[in-house]
């Protein structure tokens, strides 16, 4: 199994920075400040505009445009997978990044939410280019309009040094659940599998002035408490939750079985 290797010299590390919030948005700051306690070398290529739930999708059918904010900051209107492609082969060509971090994202990206997150995606994205992430969401209140910050900023910086000093799996993302407590409430740190939720999205219609019908994607219906050793779960005791995410979506024991049942069949 190859890993992502980092050298003892973090400070050296280059460092690349995207969401899906847009590059205006609290978390991106938040995300910057925590990246520069790691190294100076930190750049920002984001969405110009709000992505969440844009997955990993690109932009085919339009051009990207790149525009520069401030020093080493940049916007591309588009989608978060574009800004990691612009960030990578356009910003930064003649000196790649040796990590992408993704985020922070104001709500969580947990279970099977990961494939709607525009956050994971930026993640994801950066894998399949060889670059090694970390993706993190802060869980929030829908009903609070403030989200409390400060858990991220006083824990993450440790926590990223040490995913560094460990490393991963080369096809392999880190996606990072932060609960949504103060820091002196947070009970720990856990290392989980990717939980699963009762989906069933719901459309609510709507009746529009003009006397047409329109529809929202609605809330989830009530959810269980996550399996013991899930994102899920980890978050509902108060802990921040640190998963692996293979890109491999190979399910190998059908495959095994597969195999066996028509891998030898003649059509």
């Amino acid at each position: 199994m190859q890993m992502n290797k980092f050298s003892q010299q973090h400070s050296k590390l280059r460092i690349l920075i995207s969401n899906d919030d847009g590059v205006r948005a609290t978390g991106i700051k938040v995300m910057q400040r925590i990246a520069k306690t790691i190294s100076k070398d930190v750049w920002v290529c984001a969405p110009m505009n709000e992505q969440s739930g844009a997955g990993h999708s690109l932009s085919l059918r339009n051009p990207l445009w790149l525009s520069r904010i401030s020093a080493r900051k940049y916007a591309v209107e588009g989608t978060p997978t574009d800004s990691v492609l612009m960030g990578v082969h356009q910003l930064l060509k003649d000196h790649k990044p040796d990590l992408v971090l993704s985020g922070v994202n104001r709500g969580s990206n947990m279970a099977e939410f990961i494939t709607y997150s525009g956050t994971c995606a930026v993640a994801m994205e950066a894998t399949l280019l060889g670059i090694p992430a970390i993706a993190v969401s802060q869980q929030i209140n829908p009903e609070v309009k403030k989200v409390n910050w400060s858990t991220a900023e006083s824990f993450l910086p440790k926590l990223i040094g040490k995913l560094l000093r460990a490393g991963w799996p080369k096809n392999t993302f880190i996606n990072i659940n932060i609960p949504n407590v103060s820091p002196e409430n947070l009970t720990g740190i856990e290392v989980t599998s990717m939980g699963q939720r009762n989906m069933g999205d719901s459309l609510v219609e709507k009746n529009h002035p003009m006397g047409h019908k329109y529809y929202w994607i609605g809330a989830l219906p009530k959810q269980k408490p996550g399996l013991k050793g899930t994102d899920l779960a980890a978050i509902e005791n108060r802990k921040i939750s640190v998963t692996p995410i293979d890109m491999d979506l190979t399910n190998y024991t059908a495959l095994k079985k597969l195999g066996l049942a028509v891998g030898s069949s003649r059509l």
